[in-house]
């Protein structure tokens, strides 16, 4: 497993974008649950908490798209620069309306601003591996690694933002998360000569068309509406969980062993050469994490669940593993960072359903009804990629478009290789 890794990581520059993608990725974890702790302790409401934490992973989960969309077609330094600054901007507005207390609608406009401006940095990763390994064996792998990292993030973030809000400031978590993602993601945005190249068509080309024409990218998006909705419905119940138990600060450690049981899962998931198909894979996938749900709205005390939720978290970065995998195969190369940011953009979207309908039942029954929706969301997806076995196979009906595309690299044309188009 090891030796699988070493080999990746020692692609040519592959560090020289890494290491500042992990800085502006770490915030990412950090963002819906710093909005909830601090409108927790503004507002005294989970309702409205989990309802402007869920603004902001809405207006993430349908701007991001379009922003992988305009980093397809001018490069993704062009998208992720301003939006760094935006986002940065954005965030202090949040948190200065949220301690003066301001209307309810100034915070759901600034959560709004925050979400919409996140920069898509975790699919311009994997943008940036598929244009560095196509048809390479390693791509899987890599694919891997990314949801090792965003599950990295997962086990970090909430408790670096749980420790400052808990023990610093109610702000502070949303502090450092706009610091780190302004930074990381200038930083990021300098490594201009490992990103994918930008193409432009001349006239005669067949014209873009979204990622979300093709239907196994549909399901797949719908598929991570409920992965998100497992990830919201988790954070906002497992805050709850740890204040009834009397244990508020355990809130972002509990949500690290979800996290913690799917960086395990993932790291070696990534590093097996899987014989069986990747939508069949992705059917048991789904069954382990609906199985894995299934007792958490039982659990009675903070020792059950804490090998309760580690042995949850296995199932889920195999999921999302396989599900990127997934949608590489289902998308022409032109259209690939979009089609990654459609399954971000889902996770968020679902993540802000999750947390919304989880902060509304918290709030009347306790965190027990908040995890009951943990179960439910897991079904569903499970539901959906059974029935729509047939739009996940590999799609190899596409043909390559004409020698009359160039590509751009840093405003330079050059040659470039066949690209792949639906019919």
């Amino acid at each position: 497993m090891i030796s699988t890794y070493s080999t990746l990581l020692r692609t040519p520059s592959a560090w020289r974008f890494l290491a500042p993608a992990l800085i502006a990725r770490l915030p990412y974890a950090m963002l819906g649950l710093g909005i909830v702790l601090l409108v927790k302790h503004t507002t005294g409401s989970y309702g409205t908490a989990g309802a402007v934490s869920a603004a902001a992973a809405v207006a993430l989960a349908f701007v991001g798209p379009q922003t992988g969309r305009l980093a397809d077609r001018f490069g993704q330094a062009a998208v992720v620069v301003p939006g760094a600054l935006l986002h940065g901007a954005a965030v202090s507005a949040l948190i200065v309306a949220a301690l003066a207390e301001a209307p309810l609608w100034l915070l759901f406009t600034s959560a709004v601003l925050s979400g919409a401006t996140v920069p898509q940095i975790g699919s311009m990763v994997r943008a940036r591996w598929a244009a560095h390994l196509e048809r390479s064996p390693l791509l899987p792998t890599a694919f891997a690694f990314e949801s090792v990292t965003d599950e990295f993030t997962f086990v970090v973030g909430p408790v670096v933002a749980t420790f400052l809000a808990t023990g610093v400031h109610p702000a502070a978590g949303l502090v450092v998360e706009a610091a780190l993602t302004v930074v990381g993601s200038l930083l990021f945005a300098t490594q201009r000569g490992t990103a994918p190249r930008r193409v432009v068509r001349t006239a005669g080309d067949t014209p873009h068309t979204s990622a979300l024409r093709i239907g196994g990218v549909r399901l797949l998006v719908v598929a991570f509406v409920c992965i998100g909705g497992v990830f919201g419905t988790v954070q906002v119940s497992v805050t709850a969980f740890a204040e009834e138990a009397g244990r508020p600060g355990l809130a972002g450690a509990l949500y690290a062993v979800f996290a913690g049981g799917s960086l395990i899962a993932g790291a070696v998931y990534g590093a097996i050469a899987w014989r069986r198909a990747a939508h069949r894979r992705m059917v048991v996938t789904f069954a382990l994490l609906a199985l894995g749900t299934a007792p958490l709205w039982a659990i009675p005390s903070v020792g059950i669940m804490v090998p309760v939720a580690l042995l949850c978290g296995l199932a889920i970065a195999p999921t999302l593993i396989t599900g990127f995998t997934l949608v590489d195969t289902l998308v022409p190369a032109a259209a690939k960072t979009e089609a990654f940011t459609w399954l971000t953009g889902a996770i968020g979207l679902g993540l802000a359903l999750g947390s919304t309908f989880s902060g509304m039942l918290t709030d009347a029954r306790g965190s027990g009804a908040g995890f009951a929706l943990t179960l439910a969301s897991a079904g569903i997806g499970f539901l959906v990629v059974l029935a729509g076995q047939r739009l996940l196979k590999p799609n190899t009906d596409v043909t390559p478009i004409t020698p009359t595309t160039t590509t751009v690299v840093d405003g330079t044309p050059v040659d470039a290789a066949p690209l792949a188009l639906d019919r």
